[in-house]
């Protein structure tokens, strides 16, 4: 990582603390003359509308959980009501807190996400750590996470019923990689275009569950497994906040939208309609589809179960059930292009702030992409998938994504009182934020409670972000050997690419 050099930074400069203070308008750039084939301003547009918002938000939600492994939450909760219960609360905390960033994304209308807000509330070492801890671990064990599922389910019509080999699994895997990036990195249009089709294919899948359970429930009265629904026998107050755990990591994904507000059409509108429409949407297709499950399998059925929808299918669809995993694939690779989409745009603003390599806030020429922003994750991504013990990695990490998101939700209280005259085109009442951010913070209790040598090493690694901040970020010395090989890096890569600063 670098900081702006010197040889950039004639016109504008970054602070000691690493948050830019001004404009660089004279960067050293061998390419800053090339103009755009159409003569456009090279720069990323505003292409992301109201459906193209909402489909950002259900595609990136919406991955293999629900049509796989609904059961941690009837595992923990201890009965079919409860856990219906804990879903649709789930679907109302995730709406508070998706809420809370719609305020801060008309507040602050850069993209970038929890980086974003973080800087902009605590200052750049906080955004840092943040953006630190992503980048080196929690989004490639996550994109490495969701692309394996891809590769397990495109794979299993071809190999029913034996086993799939574990090296065709990855190699599967690595081509989903591969083709997400390079769809991202080739048109921001047809990424959004492609993110449409994925979220209607989804909910056409859904759709295939809920329906033919509704009429088992509602014409062939299909009610057996709904008697004693809230049995409390096996009900466990110690259990209900690992299912509440489960059910918010399953609604994990509404605040992709905020990491792209600067390509949002009038986000003052689009924002907050977009985030409430699709948690409306997911909370209802969450819900319908448990109880549809619930229609023919009984809540030991669903415990039992290794693929849920599949078992469902099978009971209800005959030999049709093959196409379940195809639309369970179809569901991850949505995932994916939404997930790296929205992920690009924050490494792309924190090389904006001087707080990575300057070549990842530069697009491309033609394509008007953050190419270099798309491709960052690439490597460390494969590498998980083939090397990397990504599973434990995740456990290191779960607590993090809630502690930061409370941090976030706390910085929009912090500003409340700070910044009282900043305009809030959206505002949410105060009791949003407090709610969302309590919750938050006691999900990272309950980690340091269950779990806490995965969670301190997961903490440990984070913390490696303040060493790093001083070393890359703060100090505005290093050797001239050093800075000219990391000004002719950015260079190289800058030709290499084809890619130049945006225009204003």
């Amino acid at each position: 990582m670098t900081k702006r050099s010197e040889s950039t930074q004639k016109d504008g400069k970054v602070a000691a603390s690493g948050h830019k203070v001004s404009k660089n308008e004279n960067q050293s750039d061998p390419g800053r003359k090339m103009q755009d084939q159409d003569d456009r301003k090279v720069g990323l547009g505003k292409k992301v509308t109201l459906l193209r918002g909402i489909s950002i938000i259900i595609g990136t939600i919406i991955g293999a959980g629900i049509f796989i492994s609904p059961k941690g939450i009837l595992k923990h909760s201890g009965s079919v009501g409860m856990s219906l219960i804990v879903w649709i609360a789930c679907g109302v905390l995730s709406l508070f807190g998706a809420l809370c960033y719609a305020e801060l994304g008309t507040c602050f209308k850069k993209s970038g996400g929890h980086y974003t807000y973080i800087l902009e509330a605590f200052g750049p070492q906080m955004a840092f750590i943040r953006l630190w801890a992503d980048l080196i671990a929690i989004r490639p064990a996550a994109m490495a996470v969701i692309s394996l599922a891809f590769g397990q389910y495109i794979l299993e019509p071809l190999f029913m019923p034996c086993a799939i080999p574990p090296m065709a699994v990855k190699l599967a895997t690595a081509i989903g990689i591969t083709s997400v990036m390079y769809l991202n990195s080739m048109s921001v249009t047809w990424t959004a275009r492609i993110q449409i089709l994925l979220t209607f294919s989804k909910l056409l899948a859904i759709s295939i569950i809920i329906v033919p359970g509704m009429y088992q429930l509602f014409i062939k009265g299909e009610t057996k497994n709904f008697e004693n629904a809230f049995e409390l026998s096996n009900v466990k107050l110690s259990g209900m906040p690992l299912a509440f755990y489960s059910g918010m990591y399953a609604y994990a994904g509404w605040f992709y939208l905020n990491f792209v507000t600067e390509e949002v059409d009038n986000p003052e509108r689009t924002m907050p309609l977009a985030i409430g429409i699709s948690m409306a949407i997911v909370t209802s297709c969450y819900v319908l589809t448990n109880v549809a499950y619930y229609t023919v399998m009984s809540a030991d059925e669903l415990l039992a179960s290794e693929a849920v929808a599949v078992t469902f299918a099978e009971k209800l669809m005959g030999k049709f059930s093959i196409a379940v995993p195809i639309f369970v694939a179809l569901s991850c690779f949505g995932s994916m292009n939404g997930g790296l989409f929205a992920l690009s745009r924050m490494f792309f603003v924190a090389s904006r702030e001087g707080q990575l390599p300057e070549v990842l806030s530069m697009i491309h020429v033609h394509r008007h992409t953050p190419l270099a922003a798309v491709l960052i994750l690439y490597p460390m991504t494969i590498l998980q998938v083939f090397v990397g013990d990504i599973y434990s990695l995740l456990n290191f990490m779960s607590f993090l994504r809630w502690l930061f998101i409370g941090v976030v939700v706390l910085g929009l209280i912090y500003l409340r009182y700070t910044k009282p005259g900043l305009p809030r085109p959206f505002k949410v009442p105060l009791f949003i934020p407090v709610v969302f951010c309590l919750t938050c913070f006691f999900m990272v209790f309950l980690s340091l409670y269950s779990d806490p040598v995965n969670t301190g090493i997961g903490f440990a690694i984070s913390l490696t972000g303040i060493p790093a901040y001083y070393i890359f970020i703060y100090f505005n010395h290093r050797p001239k050997w050093l800075q000219r090989a990391l000004d002719s890096f950015n260079r190289t890569l800058q030709i290499i690419l084809v890619v130049i600063p945006a225009e204003q």
